[in-house]
């Protein structure tokens, strides 16, 4: 493999999903962009695989974890997975396209 393909897989990796709720669509009016991440990534990765991933401009990234669920089948009692969010404002004029216009 070449480095940029090693590059691409790594950052896909650290990008799992967005989130598509509805505080994350108010969200996009103030272009802020909500995704779920790797929970062992930092800021510094995150943005420069947004920018790597998307060719957008990223001026801020805020990240939380966000709380382990209960998860019940029958009589056994389990827990969710925990997961680490993201929140990237870009910068004025760039946009990221998650919804598909057919």
């Amino acid at each position: 493999m070449t480095n940029s393909s090693n590059l691409a897989v790594s950052n896909a990796q650290i990008i799992k999903y967005p989130i598509i709720t509805d505080k994350a669509t108010r969200l996009l009016e103030n272009n802020q962009y909500s995704f779920i991440v790797d929970r062992y990534s930092d800021k510094i990765t995150i943005k420069a695989a947004i920018e790597y991933l998307f060719n957008v401009k990223v001026i801020k990234v805020n990240t939380c974890y966000l709380p382990r669920k209960k998860k019940r089948v029958g009589k056994y009692i389990g827990w969710k997975p925990q997961y680490k969010k993201a929140i990237v404002r870009l910068a004025e004029g760039d946009v990221i396209n998650l919804f598909t216009e057919n």
